[in-house]
């Protein structure tokens, strides 16, 4: 162990540790030690604190113990002529520097100094940071703490290895290429990137800044903050995802460090020179088993067992071997996740752009639009078919009709892409699962917006992606590429036709319509009765080792991201994979939705921790759930009924905790009578707690929802027999509490006020 590292980094936790308690001093006076105190939309309270502790902080006062805490860490720094192992000393100045750093950003945020100001700076889509309170004074912010929302939106790419890792970068690049070409390796990996520090005033944010790089959800890469201290917001994540995805409790804080060690493949990549204070909140992340990697000359650290392999490297970025900088920067990536052991999945496509998931978010606004189909100037479409083998030759892409080569900047155009697949394996059924895939696999290329499916698909080209030589054969290129690398179990062969010309746009759009109506028949007659088998998913174990979701016909995963035909697919894919056949076997209540195959299977893939599972039921084992859920439905027994709450609603609700704090008690692999989370489509389901009332117990929803399923919400209601059914459900709108929700429904004469008390 490195003396020199050590005395930095408890000379460090000394620096942070006094500034807290100067600036905390100063707030209790100026501001009281009742002042409200929180990261804005998150639940934790103040994550690290929180799960290192179990004690929440709401107000200022609520500091004072974290203080206390801190300073309870510190150690004195090494003498110059003792030389004795100082790894636990080092690893306690570490800890000791987090909860003064995050105490320290709390206080901030009361003097509204968090999140950080940078004039001129957007993140990207323009929606990155929720809270509208930052967005007043006209200024660019950075985005100061994940909020809940985003966390569970990338659960399950977290979980199903689409996001295999995350990167916490401090400090600032070589150059701005370097900086650029860190990032894009990074992206092109689909690894999450959070940025903060600054190397003499200047920060890697401020070199993507102005290479016009878009920062923001959107594209993985979030800027926290110019100073070292707003790394803690890494930390933060990293503690909230072993909250939310692995069930552990507030205070667990060697199952929390222990979790991620194990199961979130993160890395510190330090750039630049590093002082006292970034050794200090290094020596946090390896408590974390996160190794440090610096592109400079610094003191090395050896595997000890706290991170799985070195702690700290150094790699002086000019003896990186390279023929220049560029190459020397994607070498630098690439110790980076060797040294993590991160496990990454590439798929080379042959286009033009960068291209990976980290992209699949990205916005193209009209100003920066080359060209664009769909949307409402324009018709764009996507269809997916089953062929003969001598119907298909692989490889085969073919442009009918003109390109946007000779077409004014900005213009609409028709496009129609049809995709021809042949397979042994492949199935009919499997059409639907495969065509969707489209929306991901074109996402993926950077410059390029897919939005929507089937017959309101609207596709967006950038200017910059147009310079670089991106044309429509692409897209036929990018198919081919992704279906192979991802379906090839299933896919043996695939030909793609894009249609311009708008007489063909016309012709193969009414073939396309045809099919989907016809799909649309035939999975709507699938019933969980007209079914021998369901499906698992276990995707999420590599986060909540004891979950895991019953996949039926009519019910689909909690994340909204597979069905029963999804998982269908995928054990055809990999029939050793996370979605089994679960054989149905006897028949133990049809009602309440026990059978003795799923009971059998789910004790077995929940490590025994859960029994039984009533699928169609709230209140009687409800199923489990990790963290990545759309919805959460909980009981409110004032109101007979059950409220249902969508991921993208932060509002308050009448159970008297926002989204946030009822995942707390939904996620994690818990089993808990009441309360459960659920994908958004299973609300439409005849099977929805179909035990407990059916959809006829919602008295209060999201309004979210009810404007994104406004024509599925009413079909259901005629469905239940009752028209005017969606306007006697309340929402957050109309009231927030248990008082109001009550008013209002018997106001509206709901008719779960008539039905069999739930309790």
């Amino acid at each position: 162990m490195s003396r020199y590292i050590a005395t930095s980094a408890i000379n460090g936790a000394h620096a942070v540790v006094n500034e807290f308690e100067q600036l905390l001093g100063k707030a209790l006076i100026e501001k009281g030690a009742e002042t409200p105190i929180a990261f804005p939309n998150t639940a934790y309270y103040l994550p690290f604190n929180f799960g290192m502790t179990g004690q929440p902080v709401e107000k200022l006062g609520d500091l004072q113990p974290v203080l206390a805490r801190a300073k309870g860490l510190l150690h004195p720094a090494p003498p110059d002529r003792r030389w004795t192992p100082y790894l636990g000393q080092t690893l306690d100045a570490g800890m000791a520097t987090l909860f003064a750093e995050e105490g320290i950003e709390a206080v901030r945020f009361i003097y509204g100094t968090e999140p950080q100001t940078l004039p001129g700076f957007h993140l990207a889509g323009g929606t990155s940071f929720t809270n509208p309170e930052f967005s007043k004074d006209g200024n660019g912010h950075l985005n100061g703490p994940i909020d809940d929302i985003q966390l569970r939106s990338w659960g399950i790419q977290l979980v199903d290895g689409r996001m295999p890792g995350f990167a916490a970068i401090v400090g600032c690049a070589k150059s701005n290429e370097v900086a650029v070409k860190i990032v894009r390796e990074l992206q092109r990996r689909n690894i999450l990137t959070f940025l903060s520090g600054n190397v003499n005033g200047r920060s890697i944010i401020h070199q993507l800044m102005e290479e016009g790089v878009e920062l923001g959800y959107d594209t993985y890469t979030v800027p926290f903050g110019l100073d070292t201290y707003s790394a803690i917001y890494a930390l933060g994540f990293a503690t909230r995802s072993a909250l939310t995805f692995g069930g552990m409790k507030g205070g667990q804080a060697r199952d929390i460090l222990m979790y991620n060690k194990n199961r979130v493949f993160a890395f510190v990549l330090a750039l630049g020179e590093v002082d006292d204070v970034k050794y200090a909140t290094a020596a946090g992340a390896i408590n974390f088993g996160f190794p440090v990697i610096a592109d400079t000359v610094i003191p090395e650290i050896l595997p000890t067992g706290v991170t799985t392999y070195e702690h700290v490297v150094s790699m002086p970025f000019n003896e990186i071997g390279g023929k220049d900088d560029l190459e020397r920067a994607e070498q630098l990536v690439q110790k980076c996740i060797e040294v993590r052991g991160v496990k990454i999945k590439l798929t080379e496509v042959p286009v033009p752009v960068p291209y990976g998931s980290a992209f699949e978010g990205e916005v193209v606004r009209k100003q920066d639009m080359r060209v664009e189909f769909g949307g409402k100037y324009s018709r764009c479409f996507e269809y997916l078919r089953m062929a003969n083998f001598d119907e298909v030759q692989d490889g085969k892409i073919t442009v009918v009709g003109p390109d946007f080569a000779d077409q004014p900047v900005g213009a609409a155009l028709d496009m129609g892409i049809v995709v021809d697949v042949a397979g042994r394996k492949m199935q009919k059924d499997f059409e639907p699962v495969l065509e969707r895939q489209i929306h991901h696999f074109v996402n993926g290329a950077s410059g390029i917006q897919h939005i929507g499916q089937r017959d309101i698909a609207w596709i967006r080209i950038s200017k910059a992606a147009a310079d670089k030589g991106f044309g429509l054969r692409h897209f036929g290129e990018i198919l081919h590429a992704r279906f192979h690398a991802d379906f090839g179990a299933i896919v043996d062969k695939v030909q793609v036709t894009i249609y311009t010309e708008p007489a063909d746009v016309e012709k193969w759009l009414g073939a396309a319509r045809t099919a989907y109506d016809e799909r649309n028949v035939r999975l709507g007659n699938m019933t969980d009765e007209s079914v021998e088998e369901f499906y698992s998913c276990t995707l999420c174990q590599s986060f909540a080792p004891n979950h895991l979701c019953i996949v039926t016909p009519e019910r689909l995963g909690l994340c909204g991201a597979y069905n029963w035909l999804d998982c269908k697919a995928s054990f055809q894919i990999n029939p050793t994979g996370p979605n089994q056949p679960i054989k149905k076997s006897q028949t133990l209540d049809p009602t309440k939705g026990y059978w003795a195959g799923t009971n059998e299977f789910t004790e077995g893939a929940s490590h025994q921790q859960v029994h039984e599972v009533a699928v169609y039921s709230i209140m009687e084992n409800p199923m489990t759930a990790c963290g990545c859920f759309e919805c959460i439905a909980m009981v409110i027994p004032e109101a007979n009924g059950v409220m249902i709450v969508s991921r993208e609603d932060t509002s308050m609700t009448p159970a008297g905790m926002t989204f946030s704090t009822l995942a707390g008690m939904a996620g994690g692999g818990l089993q808990t009578p009441g309360i459960m989370g659920h994908g958004k489509f299973y609300i439409i389901s005849p099977k929805f707690v179909s035990a407990d009332g059916g959809f006829k117990r919602v008295v209060w929803m999201s309004s979210i929802l009810k404007e994104q399923m406004a024509e599925q919400l009413k079909k259901v209601a005629e469905r239940e027999g009752d028209p005017d059914l969606i306007d006697k459900i309340c929402d957050e709108r109309i009231a927030t509490d248990v008082e109001g929700l009550v008013a209002y429904v018997t106001e509206k004469n709901h008719p779960a006020l008539e039905m069999p008390p739930l309790l």
